[in-house]
């Protein structure tokens, strides 16, 4: 028997199955460890925290995401596609990615400070003082440099596909994290304190991470004028699409930090922490469905059949877990703690949002794996009208306003997305 199963693995036409087996369980476990780590880790700051430090900590943590999509504009996509033609080169490699380095942190630097006086003003509307905005804005810099230099770091991992060791420094951050954050937010429940427990380990975590780098890039190579030319050309491409997610891909915790109350801030982060569990979800149909989608023939009825039966799983997987929520509300809502115990309704409108926010992001993944991209400009016209239109006609300053019209948004996403990708395919001639 033993015989019959190594001939079997090592058989040419089953070694590449198992060797993707691997690979595909490898990931997707450490993806599930990584999600439901972070909603732990989430789910403790939401109950140590009071809920106006809560609500501050919600403006900080959205203001890191929108630092770091600005300090990036592209830069990552243009290393990885400079680093792919070069990867077998440790000189070479290392040269591209110390170009990559030293652009992300001159972008970084301007984006720090240009953001910086947005969180100051709304950190101090929404009741924090002088001391603690400013503790804030300097708890958030270990995260933020830490987050221009990991997405980089990971690329020479990646293309030498030493997945195993990525996802151990991933998962090992992410406990680290949940550790910090247990030990010091029951001395220290303030805002500041939560924000350095998440961005430490991620410093640790760069450390180890650029040794196992070095050893696939020579990072002592200096910065390329030529290399910087070419990620600067994708980056002209890809920054005004940046600029725009940086605010519509937040819009509602903007606008309940602009229009509603602090309470109502804290609400929509908490029940927001709530819907990362279909980061789940998006992560596994990026590494099981969406490659697979790109590998099909451009034929006009398979990938018709093949886009629609997608969707339709999709659905069905959106649609029991809203029935789930909406059955359950008041056993999920316990996680959070007392304070959120009365949004029933509000949960199960957070979580349709999360779901068809999803169903979009998936009709634009398979849109785009294609090598099918809208217009940049007319994508953010189009986008920018449905929010206007939307904002005129919904209450925003109350939390279930402010969830109904992500609702509205996201189905406009949908409908945008999904044409935009059955008119591509109805075009083909096969």
């Amino acid at each position: 028997m033993r015989a019959v199963l190594n001939s079997i693995i090592t058989h040419p036409n089953y070694s590449r199955v198992f060797e993707w087996g691997r690979l595909i369980t490898m990931a997707g476990s450490a993806q599930i460890a990584i999600q439901a780590i972070g909603l732990i880790s989430g789910i403790l700051i939401i109950r140590l925290l009071p809920t106006q430090e809560y609500a501050l900590y919600t403006l900080a943590n959205t203001m890191l995401g929108t630092l770091t999509i600005l300090a990036d504009g592209g830069i990552s996509t243009g290393v990885m596609a400079q680093g792919g033609k070069v990867w077998q080169s440790r000189e070479k490699l290392g040269a591209v990615l110390v170009t990559g380095l030293q652009l992300r942190k001159k972008f970084g630097l301007v984006s720090l400070l240009l953001v910086s006086p947005v969180l100051f003003y709304l950190l101090r509307h929404h009741g924090a003082s002088w001391l603690f905005s400013v503790l804030i804005i300097l708890s958030l810099i270990p995260a933020f440099f830490a987050a221009l230099s990991d997405s980089l770091l990971e690329t020479p991992l990646k293309l030498n596909q030493e997945i195993g060791r990525l996802q151990v420094n991933q998962v090992s951050v992410s406990v680290l994290r949940l550790v910090l954050i247990t030990l010091s937010l029951f001395i220290f429940p303030w805002t500041f304190i939560a924000i350095l427990g998440n961005g430490l380990p991620r410093i640790w975590a760069n450390i180890k991470l650029q040794k196992i780098a070095s050893e696939f890039a020579d990072l002592s190579q200096n910065a390329d004028y030529i290399v910087r030319n070419e990620i600067l050309a994708i980056v002209k491409r890809l920054l005004p699409t940046a600029m725009y997610y940086c605010l519509s891909g937040q819009i509602t915790i903007w606008l309940i930090s602009i229009f509603g109350s602090t309470t109502g801030v804290a609400q929509v982060g908490a029940l927001s922490r709530l819907a990362t569990v279909l980061t789940i979800f998006s992560a596994m149909f990026s590494t099981l469905i969406a490659p697979r989608f790109a590998r099909l023939p451009e034929t006009r009825q398979l990938l018709l059949r093949k886009f629609f039966n997608i969707l339709l799983l999709v659905l069905m997987i959106a649609l029991v877990i809203v029935s789930i929520a909406s059955l359950f509300s008041k056993e999920i809502l316990m996680i959070l703690g007392s304070e959120y115990a009365g949004l029933k309704y509000e949960l199960v409108l957070s979580i349709t949002g999360g779901c068809i926010g999803l169903i979009a992001g998936i009709c634009f993944s398979l849109c785009t794996q294609r090598g099918w991209a809208m217009n940049p400009v007319m994508a953010i016209i189009l986008s920018i009208a449905s929010i206007v239109v939307c904002a005129s006609l919904i209450d925003i300053s109350t939390l279930e306003g402010i969830l109904i019209f992500n609702i509205f948004v996201a189905l406009f996403q949908v409908v945008l997305h999904l044409f935009y990708s059955v008119y591509r395919m109805l075009m083909l001639r096969g």
